[in-house]
Order: structure tokens, then sequence, then C-alpha cells
């Protein structure tokens, strides 16, 4: 994997740009400000022929489809586009079923790429979509959110939601390009960037302490809106991932280790519904603490972990416990047999992320479920 800094001579533009190495399928990730301005001169070299259809949300459309249009048409790309309805139920198999009927009536071909502009609900959805049409076609991610850019829109999944569980039906599915215009974290509310700023930290505290140290002292400022760290932030991110899944693309090992927090995760936002009463980096900034407390029920990491993985999440306004998510009760049973339903079961057994400190998180599959409901029980204060 290469990273380094770059400026493109059509464009100017100055980007860091990292490979995620697949053989045949590796792809560039560039990181910077105001990419999808000049997107389509990025774009145009990675295409089967210069064909697009960009799908996006109700709300991205109006920030950021007009210039990537521009783009596009400079780059003289064709290109038309579907709207969908903004939020986490857009993750559904009705929605699925309406971009394929969509994209079949402008009778695309297995040389039309698709381009998600938006957020993980669109990264995802777009990419399973790319999978699945006429057996797979080409796919870009343009991630809008802090969330996506760090996560979701690099390593290949993809996947929607079922009533049973969160991303149950998709595929591992690798996009051609991913541009992250840092310029489009400006326009998110604090709330969506901190939600990104969960998973953030999450890389630090699998197998970066020197990140999390970094983050104790910075992460204040690159919620607050500091463009330079929010870059370094997003391409230190970037690289720590596309260094594990290039190395375990289907999660069989190593790559495990990006859960930490989501099984609990997970189970908060099903029981609650996939709504916006906990956005996902929340309910991942809960599980993680959870899965810190676990730890130390234990006995594999001290108190002191956990606090200050807590006090770091509460200095910038993320949420610490279940019961800080008014308005709603939760009940330790029902997230155990939420959390059942995960795909992450093997065996009829739960798999949970643990650490020994911070930076050193390991994948356990002999945790004991009274352990898991006492934790959950002392956090929901059932």
């Amino acid at each position: 994997m290469e990273s380094d800094l770059k400026v493109s001579d059509q464009t100017m533009t100055v980007y860091d740009s990292l490979s995620l190495e697949l053989g045949e399928r590796s792809y560039q990730i560039l990181i910077g400000a105001n990419l999808i301005n000049d997107a389509g001169a990025f774009i145009l070299p990675v295409l089967r022929q210069p064909r697009v259809v960009v799908i996006t949300d109700e709300n991205v459309a109006q920030l950021y489809l007009p210039n990537l249009k521009r783009s596009l048409s400079s780059a003289g790309i064709g290109h038309s586009e579907i709207i969908l309805q903004a939020g986490e139920c857009t993750k559904s198999l009705s929605h699925l079923e309406s971009i394929i009927d969509q994209l079949l009536m402008q009778k695309i071909d297995r040389d039309t790429t698709l381009i998600a502009l938006g957020g993980g609900v669109i990264g995802d959805l777009t990419g399973f979509a790319a999978a699945v049409v006429l057996r797979g076609i080409d796919f870009i991610q343009i991630p809008t959110t802090l969330l996506s850019q760090v996560d979701s829109s690099v390593g290949g999944k993809t996947g929607i939601n079922t009533k049973y569980g969160k991303n149950l039906i998709g595929s591992y599915y690798q996009p051609k390009l991913v541009l992250a215009d840092i310029t489009s974290l400006e326009s998110l509310p604090l709330r969506e960037i901190l939600s990104g700023y969960a998973e953030v930290v999450k890389y630090g505290l699998i197998n970066d302490a020197p990140f999390f140290d970094w983050l104790e002292k910075s992460g204040n400022a690159l919620c607050e809106g500091d463009k330079a760290l929010r870059q370094q932030a997003v391409m230190t991110c970037c690289r720590a991932k596309a260094d594990i899944v290039s190395q375990d693309e289907r999660e069989s090992g190593e790559r495990a280790l990006l859960n930490l927090g989501h099984t609990f995760g997970h189970a908060l936002e099903a029981d609650i519904g996939y709504s916006d009463t906990i956005l996902h980096g929340e309910a991942v900034a809960l599980g993680i603490i959870l899965a810190h407390e676990l730890s130390v029920t234990m006995k594999l990491c001290s108190k002191e972990v956990v606090h200050r993985v807590k006090d770091h999440y509460q200095s910038v306004g993320l949420p610490v416990s279940p019961s800080d998510i008014s308005g709603y009760n939760w009940n330790p049973n029902r997230l155990i047999s939420q959390m059942k339903s995960d795909k992450k079961v093997k065996d009829g057994r739960l798999t949970f992320i643990l650490t020994k400190g911070i930076g050193s998180a390991f994948i356990a599959n002999d945790v004991a479920l009274e352990d898991v409901r006492t934790i959950l029980a002392k956090a929901t204060n059932s």
C-alpha cells in the first residue's frame, strides 16, 4: 500500500492518495478539499465507458449534485441520477428494488458505472446494487460524511438492513475509486460529525495507541472544524483500514477487529428500529464503551482504560451510556436477542472484540452470556 501527496496535472487540486492493494481489484483512495468539483477528471480514467449513473439522497443532491454533474460534463462523461429519500430506512429491499428498476429502465449496460454520492447508507446501497445488477457493474464511492469517509466507503462491504438485523443482506464488492472530499464535511451538523468521529477513535483503540493519544489532544478541534486535522484523521483511518482489508478482505481474521463496539452497537440500532433516535456512530461509541467494560469484567484490562475512553467520548459530546438516549426503555434480554441475529454469530456463540488496553484489541469467541447481560443491565439501569 502506497500513500503520498499529489497535485493533479489537470485540475491543480492538492490531495492525499493511497492505494488499497487487492491485485487486479486494487483502487485509489483520494482525500482532499474540493474533490467533488474536479471529480470528472479523476473518474474518467477508471471508467469502461464515459457513462455513469449517480445515486444520492435528497439532502446531498441539493448540496453537491450540481457541482458533480458540471464536473462530469466537463470531462465528457454522460450522466443521469437517481435521488432517494435520506435516512437509514433507505437501506432496504424495497429501495434496492427501486434502484434496480430505474437502472434497467435507463437501459444501462455492463460498462455503465454507478457513483455513490452520499453517506454510508447511499454507499452501502449503491455498492450492493452494483454487485447484483447485470451480475455486477463498476461503482465509485464519493463519501460526504465523516463516518463514510473513514469507514464504510473503503473495503467493499455493501448491504442492506432487514427487520432481523443490520446489513444481513449484502456482499463484498470493491469500488473502482474512492474520492473523499474533506470540504463536504463542512455542511454536516455537529451531531453527524460526532457520529463519524466515534469510528475515528475506533482505529486508535484497535491497534494504534499513538493515534488515540493524538486524538485526545486534537479531537475537539477536529470536531469543531479544523480542516487539516480532519484530513489527517481521514488519511490515518483509511490507511489503517486499507492495510487490514488488503490482507483480509472477507473478514476471516484481522478485519474482524474493525467491528470493535459493533456487536453491542448494532443491537442498540436494531432495537430502536434504525431511527435517528440513535445514529450509527453514537451506537458504536456506546458499543465500544460497553466492550471495554466487558473487558474489565473479564479482568482483561484496567478500569483506567475504560475511564480514558469514556472521558474522551464525553469530552467531544458523544453519549457514553445507553441511558443517555432519552425517551427509550432498553431491555438487556431484548438486546441480547438482537445480538443473536448478528451475522457474526458462529455456532450459536456471539463474537466480541475485546481489549487488553488502548490499541490492544482482539477477537473473543468465549464470552459468557451472563457477563454480557450484567454489563447491559448496569448500563441500561435495568
